[in-house]
């Protein structure tokens, strides 16, 4: 009896732990305190730009935790998972009643994805909510490439491309993004990438589609394409990303669907530069440049932005980290807005390198502005706007001064 107990309990945790194994942990979490002229901190952002510098700019507790599990191995090779995401964002400044000031608590991701399937030439079938292949420029946290949402399709197909070089194939059917979209419209996703043009760079194709017959805003057909280069292995582990991005309509989400009632006159021109290197074992950085027209019947607008971070180790866990970032907005009526933003910021980490994490930093940020971005900022519901406005936080000054501390994490 006492063998079989014991062969019981062994198989038991042999089960417990292939299952265990089966698993997929992640996780992301940044938090920001500090006072600004005896306030809780500010933040910075210019009106009209889609993003802001993040480091010491980001007035915000923001948390996610994402698990994944397999639920199936076939004798095939392919493997079924389920994945699912909560996240929770709490803005953390004396303006938060510009933004609520409530948590936001929600299901980011929950799908289920069949991968490996030799049917597919070891492509996947998905379906669900999800953050599908998304690209970024983690300075701004800019997502200029963002199909996300709530849909199903094949990912990752394996086809010939020109002279036989493997491409892979993705298509994807979207009812609505991740976002509080109030109509939900129909999105066709294509994607090829895997272009091979020089050594160690390849093209990456997108098309967005949004037909006006499933518009519940009564707005025009909308469509979006992206053309990116890839260059990898620049000092090791570096890249760069150039995307050239067009969108008419709805599509000037460029990947994700934009307001829906817009016409055909509404056009979207972006172009976005990033590159990332750690050029010697202490010495690492990230620089980014972007540029987008909009044009309307309404009135133009133009956003530049020029900025990036660069990182020192000096000792194996301590870094010196500094970021400086300029962004402008030009609209057709009225004066050019300009923002200048400025981080220095002494850091604990786990690593010297650009990339490690967790990291604890003890930051000063100094920001600059014009009159037409103060102008532009009264009535803001975006804090880190408002805090720019004459009846903001920093009255009739054009510059502020931000000290405290920020954890960014993830695993």
């Amino acid at each position: 009896m006492k063998h079989i107990v014991q062969w019981l309990l062994a198989a038991t945790l042999g089960a417990a732990c292939q299952n265990l194994a089966a698993v997929e942990l992640y996780g992301y979490i940044r938090a920001l305190g500090g006072t600004t002229d005896s306030r809780s901190a500010a933040c910075y952002k210019l009106a009209g730009a889609a993003t802001k510098y993040r480091m010491g700019n980001e007035c915000e507790v923001y948390g996610e935790f994402r698990v994944g599990q397999q639920l199936n191995a076939f004798d095939d090779g392919s493997e079924l998972k389920a994945y699912v995401m909560v996240s929770n964002f709490k803005p953390m400044t004396d303006d938060a009643l510009l933004q609520d000031g409530r948590s936001d608590s929600r299901f980011a991701q929950a799908y289920v994805t069949w991968d490996k399937l030799p049917a597919l030439n070891g492509g996947s079938l998905w379906a669900g909510r999800r953050y599908y292949k998304r690209e970024d420029i983690h300075v701004t946290d800019f997502f200029y490439w963002n199909p996300q949402g709530l849909g199903a399709g094949v990912e990752d197909v394996v086809i010939d491309g020109p002279g036989g070089a493997p491409l892979k194939f993705s298509y994807a059917l979207f009812r609505d993004d991740n976002k509080n979209q109030d109509d939900k419209a129909t999105r066709h996703d294509i994607q090829l990438r895997g272009f091979k043009v020089n050594p160690n760079g390849q093209l990456e194709l997108g098309l967005s589609l949004i037909p006006s017959n499933h518009n519940p805003a009564g707005g025009d057909s909308g469509w979006g394409v992206t053309v990116q280069h890839r260059q990898q292995n620049i000092a090791g582990d570096g890249w760069n990303k150039l995307a050239v991005q067009y969108g008419v309509g709805p599509g000037i989400g460029l990947g994700n669907t934009g307001p829906l009632e817009s016409g055909t006159d509404v056009q979207r021109l972006r172009i976005v530069e990033g590159i990332y290197a750690q050029m010697t074992p202490r010495l690492g950085g990230m620089l980014t440049a972007v540029y987008q027209r909009d044009t309307a019947d309404a009135g133009d607008q133009t956003w530049t932005s020029l900025g990036g971070r660069v990182t020192y180790g000096i000792t194996r866990q301590f870094k010196l980290q500094a970021e400086l970032g300029q962004d402008w907005v030009n609209p057709s009526t009225g004066e050019t807005r300009s923002l200048t933003k400025l981080t220095v910021a002494p850091t604990w980490a786990m690593a010297s390198n650009f990339w490690a994490r967790p990291e604890l930093r003890f930051f000063c940020t100094y920001a600059k502005w014009n009159q037409a971005a103060a102008d532009a900022a009264v009535g803001s519901g975006d804090a880190a706007v408002a805090s720019l406005a004459s009846n903001g936080v920093f009255g009739n000054d054009k510059h502020g001064v931000t000290i405290g501390l920020q954890f960014e994490g993830w695993w």
